[in-house]
C-alpha cells in the first residue's frame, strides 16, 4: 500500500413539549481547547478541499505582507521564508485551479496517534515521522486500531492557531514535492485527526494523520 510521507520546514430547531415531572439535565463538559484546536485544524483543511477557490483568498489577502524572503503576517512575529512570495502565490495559482475533493471526516483514532506522536517529538526537538522506539505511521495506527487504504502524515511547527497551521502546509515553502500540500488533497483520504504539543525548538508541533478508513480499538 502506498503511504506518501512529507516533512516541512464550522439548523437549529427548537421543540416544545409538556413533562409531567421534572427533567433532570445532564452536567455541562466543559470545552477543552486542545480538543477544538484539533477539530478546527480538520475542518480548516475540508474547508481548504472543498472550496478551494474561496480558500484561496485567504492567502491573496498575506501577498502584501511580503518583503523579499520575510513575511509580515499581522500580529505575529515576521517569519523568514525559503521561497519568499513565489511559493504563497503557486500556492494561490493551486487553489484557483483545483478541483474541489470531498470533505475530511474527523477521526478520534487518528487524532489520538497524531496527538500521541507530536508529544513524543516535542520534548526531543524532532520533527521525524518516526518515533522515537522506531514505530513508523503503519506501527502506530495498528497499535490503536485497524486502518485500510491509503495513509499519510503532515507535521506543523511554530504555528499556535488551526487555520495557520493550514495555510502552512498549503504553501509548503521551501518543500520542492509540495508533499504537504499533496496529502491535504489527496482524494483517497477521507478521514484525519490533528493533535499537538509544546516543541523543545518550534514552540509548537502540530501532527496530522490521514486515512481513507480507520476504525478504532474498542
Amino acid at each position: 500500500m502506498r503511504k506518501p510521507f512529507a516533512r516541512p520546514l464550522r439548523p437549529l430547531m427548537a421543540l416544545l413539549f409538556w413533562v409531567a415531572s421534572p427533567t433532570v439535565l445532564p452536567a455541562q463538559v466543559p470545552a477543552d481547547p486542545a480538543v477544538d484546536f484539533e477539530r478546527a485544524v480538520v475542518q480548516e483543511m475540508s474547508d481548504a478541499r472543498t472550496r478551494p477557490r474561496a480558500y484561496a483568498r485567504h492567502l491573496r489577502e498575506l501577498r502584501e505582507g511580503f518583503e523579499g524572503t520575510l513575511w509580515h503576517r499581522p500580529g505575529r512575529v515576521p517569519l523568514r521564508t525559503e521561497e519568499g512570495v513565489a511559493a504563497l502565490d503557486e500556492a494561490i495559482a493551486f487553489l484557483e485551479a483545483a478541483r474541489p475533493v470531498g470533505p475530511l471526516r474527523f477521526n478520534e483514532g487518528l487524532a489520538l496517534a497524531a496527538r500521541r506522536h507530536a508529544q513524543d517529538l516535542g520534548p526531543r526537538g524532532a520533527l521525524e515521522h518516526v518515533g522515537s522506539d522506531g514505530a513508523k505511521l503503519s506501527d502506530r495506527l495498528n497499535r490503536l486500531g485497524v486502518w485500510h487504504g491509503l495513509i499519510a502524515e503532515n507535521i506543523s511547527t511554530g504555528e499556535p492557531e488551526a487555520r495557520q497551521v493550514v495555510i502552512q502546509l498549503l504553501v509548503d515553502d521551501g518543500v520542492p514535492s509540495r508533499g504537504h500540500r499533496r496529502n491535504l488533497f489527496h482524494p483517497e483520504l477521507h478521514q484525519a485527526g490533528a493533535g499537538r504539543a509544546p516543541h523543545r525548538d518550534y514552540r509548537v508541533v502540530t501532527v496530522i494523520d490521514y486515512a481513507d478508513g480507520f476504525v478504532p480499538n474498542p
